[in-house]
């Protein structure tokens, strides 16, 4: 497909690397701060401004934001490197014995697990599609690779509108709105922010959980279309084997790694310590960033069975979130400028003077799935973008619950077209980006029809 083609031409060439595009968006958020803003009285007006982007980088909230959305990836890279969830993969992949079979399994389970955790579908659909591949080899049929490979992929489609999305996540933790905002626009719309917003009126909400319904049956049967008419070939792929390897028992102290007793023993008392600190949260479906974590700490240690295996896991899954660790920073201190310097009011006007109840959600939608392109990480694109989104939201009357789920939905429909995450996906598959971005590409305008619709209606 020529499209595909010309885009994936566009990103090699023209998009640099993401920790570069952070740094050139804080470079531009610094030359828009001087021109459009005032300068601030007896102060010098770039000065200012580099203390102001200062101040944002080392944003105690934020930090502690970014360390819950590192965890939140490395901890779902750490569960599906289990061997029992592996075990699960290799049933799952018993059931395939064509393209058509093999995508709609692939989609419906990595769009599942990943409504729980980004993270963890991620990883779960790029060795979901690998195994699928192997095992087309050792039974002896042919399938269409990259379009499996894609079905592995369109979970991201769907993360921040499940369990573990950035945005969701924060606004149920109670004080992060007002935190957010603090010296943010009109002091008198202060008084309109909750103190949370429950998962009851964001992810678990009626509405959330019809459009995932939707999704979860339009995009498996545009697959399975395309499965049938696509031309499928025999691939030759070695055995992944991930992180495991036969372990003995170790000697002295290093017993205490390897022991399935204290790896299993401490992850049920973690599991024990989470359903006795939170069982009253969790019936007011308040879920926040540490209680997943909490979770799926335990749950990772208790799969896994010792601390040497843990470990073994930690040391794959780390790597994946170096560019969480390096770039939220810049985009913290984006988002101190705008927020210092008036900027996030005078965007907020903006929206506010083209938009009305109605249409606002949709421009959220466009505005997040553009933002997205260059910043390709939900957790930073709502410390950037979600004080726009909230201070026009209250200023317009929009609940701020639609208002949010909006900003995921445009973020997380694009990632269709953003092979940024699909990197650990295609090393994964050893499958190449023009290869699945035709296929990702359907998906995301399928999906987009569905949550514009939705957005619509509701």
């Amino acid at each position: 497909m020529n499209i595909t083609r010309t885009i994936e031409t566009i990103f090699r060439r023209f998009l640099p690397s993401p920790f570069a595009i952070a740094i050139l968006l804080s470079v531009l958020t610094i030359i828009l701060a001087l021109v459009f803003t005032d300068t601030p009285k007896d102060e010098n007006h770039f000065l200012a401004i580099l203390s102001w982007w200062e101040n944002g980088i080392w944003n105690n909230s934020l930090l502690v934001f970014a360390y819950q959305m590192m965890l939140i990836l490395v901890l779902g890279h750490i569960l599906v490197l289990s061997k029992p969830i592996n075990k699960l993969i290799q049933l799952l992949t018993n059931l395939v014995n064509s393209t058509q079979s093999a995508v709609v399994l692939v989609s419906v389970s990595t769009m599942v697990v990943s409504f729980f955790n980004w993270g963890l579908g991620l990883i779960f659909g790029a060795i979901m599609a690998r195994k699928v591949a192997e095992a087309a080899q050792t039974r002896g049929f042919a399938i269409n690779y990259p379009l499996v490979g894609a079905s592995g992929y369109v979970g991201f489609m769907i993360w921040h509108g499940g369990m573990s999305g950035s945005a969701p996540l924060k606004v149920a933790e109670s004080g992060h709105l007002a935190s957010l905002m603090a010296g943010v626009g009109d002091n008198s719309l202060a008084g309109q922010l909750p103190d949370v917003v429950s998962f009851s009126e964001t992810i678990f909400s009626g509405f959330n959980l019809a459009l995932f319904g939707i999704i979860l049956v339009v995009v498996p049967m545009l697959l399975y279309f395309l499965g049938k008419k696509s031309t499928a070939t025999t691939t030759n792929l070695p055995i992944y084997t991930g992180i495991h390897s036969e372990e003995n028992q170790g000697k002295g102290a290093e017993r205490i790694d390897r022991s399935p007793v204290f790896g299993i023993a401490f992850g049920i008392i973690i599991l024990l310590a989470f359903f006795y600190q939170y069982y009253e949260a969790l019936g007011r479906n308040i879920i926040t960033p540490n209680m997943l974590n909490f979770f799926m700490f335990g749950l990772a240690l208790l799969l896994h069975g010792s601390f040497n295996s843990f470990l073994n896991a930690l040391d794959e899954a780390i790597r994946g979130a170096a560019g969480i660790l390096i770039q939220f920073p810049l985009y913290f201190g984006i988002m101190g400028i705008m927020r210092d310097s008036g900027m996030i009011v005078q965007i907020s006007d903006f929206f506010v003077s083209i938009a009305n109840e109605t249409t606002l959600p949709i421009y959220t939608f466009f505005s997040a799935g553009l933002v997205n392109i260059f910043v390709p990480s939900g957790g930073g694109q709502w410390a950037v973008q979600g004080p726009v989104v909230v201070e026009s939201a209250l200023k317009l009357g929009v609940p701020l619950p639609k208002a949010i789920m909006a900003l995921a939905y445009g973020d997380q429909v694009t990632n269709m077209m953003q092979p940024f995450w699909a990197l650990p996906l295609l090393g994964i598959t050893k499958l190449k980006a023009k290869e699945i971005l035709p296929y990702t590409l359907l998906a995301m305008i399928l999906g987009s029809v569905v949550f514009l619709v939705g957005l619509l209606l509701v």
